[in-house]
């Protein structure tokens, strides 16, 4: 940890951006990346030739770092395409800062695209093929709806357990729509409420469609650089002041707890870098596929006992103008999902401490966390950021 904790500050966020949210017709994966990537790097100041360092992954081809490369125009001296679902590019962030230490890179372009909503290769398609390329042994033979059948399952155990109630996944939904009405980028901005939430249409019990998150088109798209670099380049650097990743298993069967997920170790990691605590930080942006999520992952990496993620959430907590914003920009739930959503947490967090929030800001915010989800319940990883005054 020691090694980690000399890695804490040394790499600055300097670029952000996202394009295509929500519908995009006529447009490409590939497409919808480039524009966020060119985009990301105008934001922090740079040019294209300036990039020597790629992380990009994708869910619907195996090889994908070589295409965007070519697409791009790129000669990387850094790339990595490692691909653990929607936790990717935040799990991208750690071996990044280490390639930007050692020297072997100067910038390094983290982007992802999907146009899963419009492309005219269907999602039934998609679905298809993931089951081809991604076989799960003891689940794929039955034919389960996935992912939908395995976050059911994790939030039938919870209300088991722990007493959750359908009203309180409906609180997460109904706050996350809360934040996206004030995010002209949001998909939907329609009025929610607790009741809309119970009598909508059930898809896989205890989980109803708005309990789920969208199906869009998007594009993310972030630059990271030396700390010292990023002083020099024009927008307020947002500091990795800790990042961790963590797996215990690929398909739901595997979990040895249904309610405790790896973001137990991806959180306790990313905040022991940072050398702060829960209750050190302002905004916190959570991968939430399913409202089940936002409540494991409050358990989880700490911001409330295991067992009291509905509780906590009541009344409108993390909703604006509640004790912890969560999911400030709508969240995967209310403003895009274009398949893996990791990227735009960590976007709207950086927009969060940059100031660059507009109605949904969250004033004085210095500190946030940033965490992704991949698979079922799979893979888990978490960043702390802030600005210099918290280095």
């Amino acid at each position: 940890m020691t090694a980690m904790k000399q890695l804490r500050g040394s790499a600055a966020i300097a670029g952000v951006a996202t394009y295509g949210c929500g519908e995009s017709p006529g447009h490409t994966d590939m497409e919808l990346l480039a524009e966020a990537a060119r985009r990301a790097v105008a934001d922090a100041g740079l040019a294209m030739k300036d990039i020597d360092g790629l992380c990009t992954a994708s869910a619907s081809a195996t090889m994908w770092a070589m295409p965007v490369v070519e697409y791009l125009g790129l000669r990387p001296t850094y790339i990595d395409s490692t691909m653990l679902g929607g936790s990717s590019f935040i799990a991208h962030l750690l071996p990044a800062m280490q390639a930007l230490a050692s020297g072997q890179c100067n910038a390094v372009l983290v982007c992802y695209g999907s146009a899963q909503r419009t492309a005219t290769f269907g999602r039934r398609e998609v679905v298809a093929s993931r089951r081809y390329l991604d076989p799960q042994p003891y689940e794929t033979p039955y034919e389960p709806m996935q992912p939908l059948s395995a976050y059911a399952l994790a939030a039938s155990r919870h209300m088991h357990e722990f007493g959750t109630t359908r009203r309180d996944l409906a609180e997460v939904a109904v706050a996350a729509r809360a934040w996206a009405r004030l995010n002209p980028e949001a998909f939907m901005r329609d009025p929610l409420s607790i009741d809309d939430v119970l009598g909508a249409r059930m898809v896989c019990d205890p989980l109803t469609v708005r309990d789920s998150c969208l199906v869009t088109d998007g594009a993310g798209a972030f630059v990271l650089v030396r700390a010292d670099r990023a002083r020099d380049l024009p927008r307020e650097p947002v500091h990795v002041l800790g990042t961790g990743t963590a797996v215990w298993n690929r398909q739901i069967s595997s979990m040895h707890d249904l309610t405790t997920t790896a973001a137990r170790d991806s959180g306790r990691a990313a905040f022991a870098m940072a050398g702060l605590a829960p209750t050190d930080i302002d905004v916190v942006q959570l991968y939430d596929a399913f409202t089940i999520n936002v409540l494991l992952f409050l358990e989880d990496l700490g911001f409330c006992a295991k067992g009291e993620g509905g509780a906590f959430v009541r009344g409108g907590a993390i909703a604006p103008g509640g004790r912890l914003p969560v999911n400030t920009n709508g969240g995967g739930l209310s403003c895009v999902h274009p398949g893996m959503y990791g990227i735009f947490a960590l976007i709207e967090a950086v927009r969060q401490l940059r100031g660059e929030g507009g109605d949904r800001q969250v004033a004085g915010a210095r500190t946030a966390l940033a965490h992704g989800n991949g698979g079922t319940l799979s893979s888990q990883a978490t960043a702390v950021l802030g600005l210099a005054q918290t280095l």
